[in-house]
């Protein structure tokens, strides 16, 4: 009876395996697709803002009405946007509405095209979650579809930047800090790869840089200074997500009306975007991670200009995410640090790099391996500790309000 009932229970636990995987290959697919439609539209509204960005720039007001128009009009519970995706993972939402997808898609696309400071990297996490959490309910995947909801916003960050194995564990890390659910390891993995592959056979490229250097870790003032590095990216990151989180909270209060909020704020944002060396902190922030890299000219001010004008441009209501400017912002602050301390200033921009985006997010595995996926494994144990104290640093903070924290 018992041998019978172990083999009943096998069966049902390798078809339940079997579904999530097939499920997983197949979402990582269609996830990876419009990734890749997503990234590259907009790759090309960057670079025609940035030819065209004295004729755009004025015209960031209206652009901002037409967001909120869109949302207004067709789905207002859709711009709530990751706080949606954490509730689905929490169990405390049913559904995402998918009308989210295209909406998201659009208000991005439209920020960035007149010139708003703001990421991308939402956008993705939000339609992978969306699409996954919709199929899940569909075909009445048991959990309410958590496992499933976590492997599609592992697509949608994979599919996206092209890290799988950082993708795998900022889903996993993100929903509940301080608890991972293990059980969505093998469709997270199978759906971030595949998303990925998927990707960049779409012709979406990944941003990498190899580092010719190393620091070695048996220097007593190299460890010293890594140290000093990670509570500097710690408090960095909790910066951002403490002031994202008040100047939304202070602008909703102030100017309830979502139209006048981001048509009002948005003039003198339009104005100053454009005082500034012409559209510098405008966009993605990767103009400024390419001068990190390749040598270029950095201003000691660049890190937290791109801060503020990204806090302001999110917290009025205009679309995007903030992993691609919170990497401009510590690649910034790290070539900078590494500059006045003597250390290589291009590693150090690659520890800010992941540091900042871990502590703002409040994760730990997923930026030290995006640091390591990004510009290779040699400096790994130097991510490691400099992620690490930058996540003790930041004391819980997040930039996703509707994180659950299981300690502290």
């Amino acid at each position: 009876m018992n041998l019978s009932q172990d083999l009943q229970g096998l069966k049902k636990k390798a078809k339940e395996t079997f579904l999530y995987v097939l499920s997983a290959l197949l979402l990582g697919i269609a996830i990876g697709a419009i990734d890749a439609v997503f990234g590259r539209v907009l790759l090309f509204i960057t670079d025609f803002r940035s030819a065209h960005v004295v004729v755009l720039l004025p015209f960031l007001p209206l652009a901002g009405l037409g967001i909120v128009w869109l949302y207004r009009h067709f789905n207002e519970t859709a711009s709530k946007g990751m706080t949606l995706v954490m509730e689905a993972g929490q169990g405390k939402r049913e559904s995402i509405p998918l009308a989210l997808i295209p909406l998201v898609m659009a208000g991005t696309w439209i920020t960035h095209l007149f010139g708003g400071s703001a990421g991308r990297e939402g956008v993705a996490v939000q339609i992978g979650a969306t699409l996954s959490h919709a199929f899940a309910r569909r075909f009445h995947f048991p959990d309410n579809g958590r496992i499933l909801l976590i492997a599609g916003m592992a697509a949608g960050f994979g599919g996206l930047f092209q890290t799988p194995f950082a993708a795998v564990f900022f889903a996993m890390e993100v929903v509940v800090s301080g608890s991972m659910a293990y059980s969505a390891l093998l469709p997270a993995a199978i759906a971030s790869f595949t998303a990925s592959a998927t990707s960049h056979a779409l012709g979406l490229e990944k941003f990498s840089v190899l580092l010719s250097q190393t620091l070695s870790l048996t220097d007593t003032k190299t460890v010293t200074y890594l140290i000093l590095f990670g509570i500097l990216f710690g408090l960095t990151g909790r910066l951002f997500a403490v002031l994202l989180q008040k100047v939304k909270q202070f602008m909703g209060n102030v100017l309830e009306n979502p139209y006048k909020r981001i048509g009002f704020v948005s003039i003198p944002l339009a104005v100053f975007l454009f005082l500034m060396w012409n559209g510098r902190y405008c966009g993605l922030g990767t103009n400024l991670i390419a001068q990190a890299f390749s040598g270029g000219e950095l201003y000691t001010f660049d890190w937290i200009l791109k801060l503020l004008f990204t806090v302001l441009t999110l917290s009025i209501g205009f679309q995007g995410g903030e992993v691609t400017p919170l990497f401009s912002i510590g690649a910034s602050l790290g070539f900078m640090l590494g500059s006045l301390a003597g250390l290589p200033p291009m590693v150090c921009a690659a520890l800010g790099y992941a540091a900042v985006f871990g502590s703002a997010t409040n994760t730990l595995l997923a930026p030290v391996l995006i640091g390591m996926e990004v510009f290779g494994v040699e400096n790994g144990l130097a991510f490691f500790a400099v992620c690490l104290v930058a996540f003790l640093v930041n004391g819980n903070r997040c930039i996703y309000t509707a994180q659950k924290r299981s300690f502290w």
